[in-house]
């Protein structure tokens, strides 16, 4: 590899969630890996996000005592993202690589010293279904204390996922506070968090959580190992030799530098969120400025395999994340988040002409994809979240805390539409006051009978763990009949795209005729996943990521000793 300037065993490009699970495989056996990031910090989408992983049988199901196995699994995804002819990603050989890897994956890392564990209750998103799991399969980091990383702490991408004043907070914690006025349970929560606080600042300590506290971990233990991380290195180009990938091109002090990859290069770069001219080809209806997404996440190298021949799969999907967008927020890179809003009580969600148009529990994506299905034929974009006084004293509303005073200026710029009755509130968001009133009376009927006829919401368990555990008789279901009334505007925004080239059960790129790119491999939302068009629990884009890249480190290091 004369005609490079220098040469890895492995070359990755970003370095998200597959990235340093690859790199660690790759060094485990002795092979030199080159990790190029082109923002100036370390992480990703995954650092910013919650952190979690959906891992099918993973070992802390065992400890827990809680069931599951490949064949339950297989179930479960057959259920769910079977039999989608239209998503070449989703192919039975895929979901049957990603249910045998995804565990041994998760033992890899624990061989490594990462400390996982696992969220005792986060259902998953179709637990209904043949093979779902009510507690849920999820695999998240132990909350982690950023200053172990030395100089690099300042090079970790931060997490939305935190507490005011950075309070030291599990993602189970997290979800325990926001009760603490009304249960004792989560005021005992809340001291340990404090007093966790209060240690660390004591110690010198200074803890995250979510997806930095998992990204911390995996860059650590990388560092540990040996990988050689590079930030403000973008990969610009693949390099080919007789049709193989064998190098890239990047920058090194603001010059190209051509660097070869002996047994391959990933590519684990992220999506296209924040690239507006993509989402208009592939998403039109989605704006980049409603994407929770790292900012890096603009599609290039996408565009560079497809350019190199690789087949597509699933451009349309992202992963929805409902959003709400208050004044000062519009260019901000996190936005308030509703996911849970819409399915605790005392609030329902209504397109432009005041009519509710699905269940607000289940699946983020599948509520951001009933947003725009319902635009086709009726305006609702933004639909309205429609809730009252009883909300709003009991419940988060777009960060803030309950019953806390709001901003004036989000009354006084129309962002917060308030009034004494539905009528008058219909009036607000002009809409015909017959027909949301229609609306909530009917509503109000199904929480009285306990049961919503329409759309089911609270059938699933993962409907009611969104809601408000300490709601009674339902989580989900609560009337909204307590002036002043409210609503303000949701969005389908997302944490991030859900599609990109072809890759096979090794994570090889794939050409339009099915042959392979060879030397080249992907992983993450750079390409197609393994789910098709579906989110069958919490981490189903994360826990795919680090498995692809742990199997396709596999496949390139065992097919370099058979050269």
């Amino acid at each position: 590899m004369s005609e490079y300037d220098e040469a890895f065993d492995f070359v990755v490009a970003g370095s998200g969630a597959g990235s340093m699970a690859a790199a660690l495989y790759m060094r485990s056996l002795g092979n030199s890996v080159l990790i190029l990031e082109k923002t100036d910090l370390v992480g990703g989408s995954t650092a910013r996000s919650g952190g979690v992983m959906w891992i099918p049988n993973n070992p802390f199901m065992a400890r827990d005592g809680v069931e599951d196995s490949y064949d339950k699994a297989a179930r479960y995804l057959d259920a769910v993202t079977g039999g989608q002819a239209d998503s070449p990603a989703a192919t039975r050989e895929r979901r049957q690589a990603f249910l045998t890897e995804a565990p041994r994956m998760v033992e890899f890392l624990l061989s490594q010293g990462i400390e996982l564990d696992r969220v005792s209750l986060w259902p998953d998103y179709y637990d209904e279904r043949p093979g779902g799991i009510a507690e849920g399969r999820t695999v998240i980091a132990r909350i982690f204390n950023a200053n172990e990383l030395g100089e690099w702490k300042e090079r970790l991408r931060p997490s939305f996922i935190k507490l005011p004043g950075d309070l030291p907070a599990s993602i189970e914690e997290m979800r325990q506070l926001p009760l603490f006025k009304r249960s004792w349970k989560s005021r005992g929560v809340l001291l340990k968090v404090v007093l966790r606080g209060a240690i660390a600042k004591l110690r010198g300590k200074n803890y995250v959580s979510g997806g930095a506290a998992l990204q911390g971990r995996m860059l650590q233990a990388a560092l540990r190992a040996g990988v050689e991380i590079r930030t403000n290195s973008p990969v610009t180009e693949l390099l080919l030799e007789n049709s193989a990938v064998t190098g890239v091109t990047s920058t090194k002090n603001g010059d190209p530098w051509r660097v070869g990859a002996r047994l391959g290069v990933l590519v684990n770069t992220g999506g296209f969120a924040h690239n507006q001219r993509l989402r208009n080809i592939h998403q039109p209806g989605t704006q980049s400025a409603w994407s929770l997404a790292a900012p890096g996440d603009t599609g290039e190298m996408i565009e560079e395999m497809l350019g190199k021949g690789a087949a597509r799969a699933q451009m349309e999907e992202f992963v929805g994340y409902q959003a709400t967008i208050p004044p000062g927020f519009e260019d901000a890179e996190s936005k308030p988040g509703v996911q849970s809003m819409t399915a605790a009580p005392h609030a329902i969600l209504v397109d432009q002409t005041g009519v509710r148009y699905m269940n607000e529990g289940g699946s983020y994506m599948a509520y951001c994809k009933g947003i725009l299905e319902r635009h086709k034929t009726v305006p609702a974009i933004p639909s309205w979240a429609i809730f009252d006084n009883q909300y709003m004293s009991t419940y988060m509303l777009a960060g803030t805390m309950p019953g806390s005073e709001k901003p004036q200026n989000w009354y006084d710029e129309g962002y917060l539409k308030k009034a004494e009755s539905i009528e008058a509130l219909a009036q607000l968001i002009d809409v015909e006051p017959e027909t949301l009133a229609a609306t909530i009376n009917r509503f109000n009927g199904f929480v009285a009978n306990n049961h919503d006829e329409d759309f089911q919401r609270g059938v699933r368990v993962y409907d009611r763990w969104l809601g408000d555990p300490l709601h009674e008789p339902s989580q989900t279901l609560g009337a909204i009949d307590q002036a002043p009334y409210f609503a303000i505007p949701v969005v389908p925004g997302d944490v991030g795209t859900f599609g990109g080239v072809l890759t096979d059960e090794h994570a090889r790129v794939m050409r339009e005729d099915g042959s392979i790119i060879s030397g080249l491999y992907a992983s993450g939302v750079a390409t197609g996943s393994v789910m098709g068009r579906y989110y069958p629990g919490a981490g189903a884009s994360i826990g795919p990521s680090f498995t692809w890249g742990y199997v396709a480190a596999k496949h390139a290091a065992a097919a370099g000793q058979g050269r």
